[in-house]
């Protein structure tokens, strides 16, 4: 299986507690990140939502979709979502949420492995392309909140935390494909 250990960071110059409830409440993510195809409730969870499960519907760019279930196994607000995957993907996935001054920042991990056989047979020369449209994906969700928020992303990074790995083990160009991308300062 195709490993991949992603990092997005996104500054928005809105409330912590505003910018928090977007990313929580996910079964809207459909209404305003084009990416995200479709979002169901499976289990609810408990009170706080631990263990409440929801699917997922990707596409980005490219011709395929992923969908995978995550089920929650940490909310605290304001502070963290935390999930297990369960699909096409399976891993974890991490929300962090803290403030610097005005800015609020979000931290989002996502440490997976492909589970689609096809994904898996091309990894070894499409990984850098599966990278760059997951960071595409990141870049547009990062916008599309700041819209949504009707407030500036002041900037975003997308990092491949394998990226040294990649390069000692499929070559200099796999590495450099997935190297940190960064935008400066945008307006909604």
């Amino acid at each position: 299986m195709a490993e991949y250990h992603l990092l997005t960071i996104w500054r928005i110059e809105a409330p912590l507690e505003e910018v928090y409830a977007a990313i929580e409440d996910s079964l809207r993510w459909p209404d305003w990140w084009p990416s995200v195809r479709k979002v169901e409730q499976l289990a609810d969870g408990n009170a706080r939502g631990i263990d409440s499960v929801r699917r997922y519907a990707w596409q980005g760019k490219l011709p395929y979709r992923v969908v995978f279930d995550v089920r929650a196994t940490r909310i605290e607000q304001n502070v963290a979502i935390e999930g297990v995957a369960s699909g096409d993907l399976d891993g974890s996935g991490r929300w962090r949420f803290s403030s610097q001054g005005k800015l609020s920042v979000v931290h989002y991990e996502w440490h997976v492995h492909s589970k689609r056989w096809w994904m898996n047979l091309v990894a070894p020369v499409a990984r850098a392309i599966f990278v760059r449209n997951h960071a595409q994906i990141m870049v547009q969700g990062g916008k599309a909140l700041a819209r949504r928020l009707k407030a500036p992303l002041v900037g975003q990074e997308n990092t491949d935390l394998m990226a040294s790995a990649v390069k000692a083990g499929a070559g200099q160009a796999a590495a450099s494909a997935s190297a940190p991308a960064r935008s400066g300062a945008e307006r909604p």
